[in-house]
Order: C-alpha cells, then sequence, then structure tokens
C-alpha cells in the first residue's frame, strides 16, 4: 500500500531546507519550533549493508539542525505518508475487525541511541472524526536503536469497529514516523498499540529529546512496506518506471528528474509556436498520468522565473495563463501581443494533486 517505499523517486530534488514534499515523492516531512531547519534529502544506502544487498539503494535521510533553545513544548519533527482512502477501503483488509491485521515493515538508521515513534491516524472523509494508533521504533526488543547501525523493524495493527474508510480519492490513511514530539503533543499516560479518538495533546507517549538536542543528528529510513496481514513478507520491489508512474498521480513536472522547480534551464522545457490566428498563443497536451485530481499547476519559464513563459527568440519573459479544468491534460496560453508568429516559445511546468 506504501508507493516509493524504496525511495528511489525524488521528483522535486534530493537536498532541501524546506518543510512538506520536497525531496523523495510521497514522503512528507514536517517540523516546527525548531531553531534551524532541518535537512531532507535522498541518499544513497551504503554498499554492503544488509538493506543494500536486499536491493535498497537510495534512503531518506532527516538531518537535524542546531535546535540552541532546547526541546520546547510545541517543537515537532514528523514524516508522513499519505494513503487514499478507497487504497485501503480494496485493500482486503478488514479494518473493522480487531482480528484483522495490516503490517508495516522498514529499514531504519540513527546516529543516536533512542527509541522514535510510529504513528498512523485516519482521515474520513465528511465525517468529521479521526482515529489515531501509535507504537514504538527500536530494537525489536524495546530497546533502544543501536546508533549508526541499520535495523529492521515491523509492527502489525489490529483493525478497529471505530474505523472508517470511504471509497474515494480523498486522505484516507496517514502512516508517520515521529523523530520529536514536545510534551503539548504528548503525554507520559498515553496509551500505545491501540486506536483512540483524535487528540492533539495526547498523540503519543512522551519522547524522549536526545535526537532532537543532538546537533546534526540524522534519521534514516528505507524499505517501507505496509500490507494487509498480521506477517511481513519480504519486500515487492517495483521497477523505477512503475514506482515514478505511481508518484506522478500525485506530483509531475516537465524539469529533468531531481531537478527543483525555478531552475534556470531549457532541459525538458516545452516548446511552442504562436498561432497568429488567436487571441493567444497556446499550447496543451496530456499528462503522462492521470492525477489522483485537478492539480495546482505552477508554470516557469525556462530562466526561472515563476508564472511566466518564455520568448526564446527575443529573451524576454511574459505573463502566462494555465487552464487546470482538468486532471489528465494541461493548456498554457500566452498573449499574442507580447510575442510574434515567428518566435519559439518555452516554459516549465509543476503540477500537484498530493494528498
Amino acid at each position: 500500500l506504501i508507493i516509493n517505499g524504496a525511495m528511489q523517486v525524488a521528483q522535486r530534488g534530493t537536498s532541501s531546507t524546506s518543510t512538506s514534499y520536497q525531496t523523495v515523492d510521497r514522503f512528507r516531512l514536517a517540523f516546527g519550533g525548531t531553531d534551524e531547519a532541518l535537512t531532507q534529502a535522498q541518499v544513497d544506502v551504503a554498499s554492503g549493508t544488509t538493506p543494500y544487498t536486499l536491493g535498497f539503494k537510495k534512503a531518506f535521510k532527516i538531518t537535524n539542525g542546531n535546535q540552541t533553545s532546547g526541546a520546547g513544548a510545541s517543537d515537532y519533527i514528523e514524516i508522513y505518508h499519505h494513503i487514499e482512502d478507497q487504497d485501503i477501503s480494496n485493500s482486503g483488509w478488514n479494518f473493522k475487525s480487531a482480528t484483522s491485521f495490516i503490517t508495516i515493515s522498514f529499514w531504519v538508521k540513527s546516529s543516536v541511541s533512542q527509541k522514535f515513534t510510529g504513528f498512523l491516524y485516519t482521515n474520513n472523509a465528511g465525517q468529521g472524526d479521526s482515529y489515531m494508533y501509535s507504537y514504538q521504533i527500536d530494537n525489536g526488543s524495546g530497546g533502544n536503536l543501536t546508533a549508526d547501525t541499520w535495523t529492521k523493524v515491523t509492527h502489525s495493527i489490529q483493525g478497529s469497529s471505530s474505523l472508517t474508510f470511504n471509497n474515494d480519492n480523498t486522505r484516507g490513511l496517514a502512516v508517520g514516523f515521529y523523530l520529536f514530539e514536545g510534551t503539548d503533543l504528548s503525554t507520559p499516560s498515553h496509551t500505545e498499540n491501540t486506536w483512540a479518538a483524535w487528540d492533539s495533546s495526547n498523540k503519543i507517549k512522551d519522547m524522549t529529546s536526545t535526537w532532537y538536542t543532538t546537533n546534526d543528528a540524522t534519521f534514516e529510513i528505507t524499505g517501507v512496506q505496509l500490507e494487509v496481514g498480521s506477517v511481513a513478507t519480504d519486500f515487492e520491489h517495483r521497477s523505477f518506471a512503475q514506482e515514478l508512474a505511481l508518484c506522478q498521480r500525485y506530483y509531475q513536472q516537465s524539469y529533468e528528474h531531481g531537478t527543483s522547480a525555478g531552475t534556470n534551464t531549457n532541459t525538458n522545457s516545452i516548446v511552442w509556436y504562436p498561432d497568429a490566428t488567436n487571441n493567444y498563443a497556446s499550447v496543451s497536451f496530456g499528462l503522462p498520468v492521470v492525477m489522483r485530481t485537478q492539480p495546482t499547476v505552477t508554470i516557469y519559464s525556462s530562466t526561472g522565473a515563476s508564472g511566466k513563459i518564455r520568448n526564446a527568440d527575443a529573451a524576454t519573459d511574459h505573463n502566462s495563463y494555465v487552464n487546470t479544468n482538468n486532471n489528465s491534460f494541461l493548456m498554457f496560453a500566452v498573449n499574442n501581443s507580447q510575442i510574434s508568429q515567428t518566435n519559439t516559445v518555452r516554459c516549465h511546468y509543476t503540477a500537484s494533486a498530493e494528498l
């Protein structure tokens, strides 16, 4: 049920100090209250390590900043992977039954020896109710992860009569990995390994702040798999092409894979030519993958200017227009008075339909 669990695809780029989706597709980093921003990156898994020999060549890595003011009560660092309602609803998991399970497995490595927290929550479209579930990410026997050592974690999660997943394309299940949660978000009496109604002040047990207060501490994860059943099976590797197509349901761009939006480049830019018979010179084309919903589209000139189309012959950028009334094609346009019929026009785009 996880897309890009082997961290192969990073359309937007390979390193960023911003929150949200910035590097590895389908994995969103959220942090707040920090004194210095964290860095998220797609990195290579070292050869000779166990994950490498099992086919995992890439990982999602978080590098801590220098949190000089310590662990604040409202500070947090969270990684999320969001799954559509319909993909859970049609998965074969009898989520209403406490005797039916889904199992999560992944490889994880931390530069600091401590436990972390795994977290799931539902978001039932149109019903206004959510449920959450937390568990320990440890060495398998309840102890701290060994520093700088890849460890495989598996955990089975039972269903509950309180759960509801709709057969639609909205956010159904959020799979989270928590590097730190301040005490405004946790309690020492929190009950793990059970579904409970959403409570933003009681999401998890109080966490140790060792990783958070260690400058440049690192956390790496790969091989994330979520499957129906109570036993973790071997990771289901997919080809890069398959994984990319699955990711493009939620995000796609005309930039080269791994090139950040707003980069000054003609590479893979969309090239078109004005039509003197219309008030606007325009181009329309089908997207390589039909997106989850009508996307949010940003257009860039080949110089990287947002909202612009490049007149390559006159070396000028012009305001552009984009039609996004469909999730399977795009149309870009520029006022014909700004260009001539003999000009070459270039642009890039990003289209996001993330959960």
